[in-house]
């Protein structure tokens, strides 16, 4: 019997042994073996390797012999490169395949989806693929995107530009060899050199306005910017446009309250509200009225000044609502043919009121008329001298501009089939 027993414990003391011995070899395998916490460990990296990919501007993702991701950039993530530790994106998982296979650098332009959209909208990215050491691969990606757009803005820019000075230049062409052939005919000479003035003064408008924009879009208005009254420019838009609106027998009305000032470049302001009345004269039928009116709005980052123009035109679709605001975008092009319009005037008002720190709005109704509304930061400066020197009709003004009369905008009706 105890033959037995030491026999029994003798041979679990073997079996505990060899039990032991094989838990301890599996230990030192599996300490052995890369795991995933291990891969994204810095010394899997060469030395300063990752310090260099901390300060790329492009998504950075690194790769072992196994196609697992070692390290990667958080813009790598959200551009939706990476997902559960692996390359996402088949073309580059490839181009990283064949880079590791025979050493040489690779890259090509791909166009990615867009993660969390179901538009269709794709990412445009340039992808590079090298060999980083022995057994690693490096692919960086740039998001070409904003660039594309950027180009493709530029692009249809420069073809608008062309298509607008191509018409009145031809014109011209034309007429000057109709001047010509009829030399002998007196009536016929100044009835083309009257048309010859008028594609001459339109090509005019157009490069000036494409000057203006240029200026507004590339120069910082408020580097010489200074406290403006808004009735000055209301007076300095209307006095500009009172020749059209005369010819139309439209009659413009200023109201709104009074002593108001904005801060910012007064050529620039003068302009953009310049050109909001004169598209409100333009597209106005004859015999009709155009508004404008001042007043201030409380807002949580400071009082804003918001100047409104009204006409009783033709109005403005839904649809065109959200492009009016576009370079040569027209409503109506035969009505911009006859007016002159080149479709630069209310893109130049947008870049104004944006460099002034404000926007510009619509609101219309087709048949009814439209309102313009830009709107503009307070001079905080002149108020506050406004304030500690008030004067007695300064008051007035201000202890009635919560009344109808000078708070709110006066009121115009829509346009009426006249004699």
């Amino acid at each position: 019997m105890n033959a037995a027993v030491a026999a029994a414990a003798a041979i679990a003391g073997v079996l505990t042994g060899v039990i032991a011995m094989l838990a301890f070899r599996w230990s030192e395998r599996e300490q052995k073996r890369p795991t995933r916490t291990s891969l994204h460990t810095d010394p899997v990296l060469p030395p300063g390797v990752d310090t260099v990919l901390s300060v790329l501007r492009s998504s950075a993702v690194v790769l072992d012999e196994a196609d697992t991701v070692v390290k990667a950039s958080s813009a790598a993530y959200a551009l939706g490169l990476v997902r559960g530790g692996r390359l996402s994106v088949e073309p580059m998982l490839q181009m990283a395949r064949d880079t590791r296979r025979d050493g040489e650098i690779r890259q090509v332009e791909l166009d990615l989806p867009r993660r969390g959209t179901g538009r269709g909208e794709a990412l445009a990215v340039s992808a590079r693929v090298a060999p980083l050491g022995s057994r690693l691969v490096l692919l960086l990606v740039e998001d070409l995107t904003e660039a594309r757009r950027i180009e493709a803005v530029r692009r249809d820019f420069v073809a608008n530009v062309s298509h607008e000075l191509k018409t009145p230049v031809g014109a011209l062409s034309l007429l000057s060899e109709a001047v010509m052939d009829a030399s002998d005919d007196p009536e016929a000479v100044e009835r083309f050199a009257g048309r010859m003035q008028i594609e001459a003064t339109r090509l005019t408008n157009l490069v000036q306005e494409l000057i203006d924009l240029s200026r507004v879009q590339n120069d910082d208005p408020l580097e010489d910017a200074e406290p403006v009254r808004v009735d000055e420019l209301v007076a300095e838009a209307i006095d500009r446009c009172r020749h059209q609106a005369g010819t139309k027998q439209i009659t413009m009305a200023a109201g709104g309250t009074a002593d108001l000032h904005v801060w910012g470049n007064r050529g620039q302001l003068a302009a953009a509200l310049g050109n909001l009345v004169e598209n409100a004269v333009n597209y106005s039928p004859a015999r009709t009225r155009v508004g404008i009116a001042a007043r201030r709005v409380s807002a949580p980052g400071g009082d804003h000044i918001e100047v409104a123009v009204t006409d009783q035109g033709i109005g403005i679709s839904e649809k065109d609502k959200e492009r009016v605001f576009e370079r040569f975008y027209r409503v109506d092009p035969a009505r911009s043919r006859a007016t002159g319009g080149t479709g630069l005037g209310l893109a130049i008002v947008k870049h104004v009121a944006a460099s002034h720190g404000g926007e510009v709005t619509v609101w219309s109704s087709e048949g009814q008329g439209s309102t313009f509304t830009l709107r503009l930061p307070e001079a905080g400066a002149a108020r506050d001298r406004a304030h500690q020197h008030p004067d007695p009709d300064d008051l007035d003004d201000e202890a009635g501009r919560d009344t109808p009369q000078s708070s709110t905008y006066e009121s115009f009706p829509a346009p009426e089939v006249l004699p």
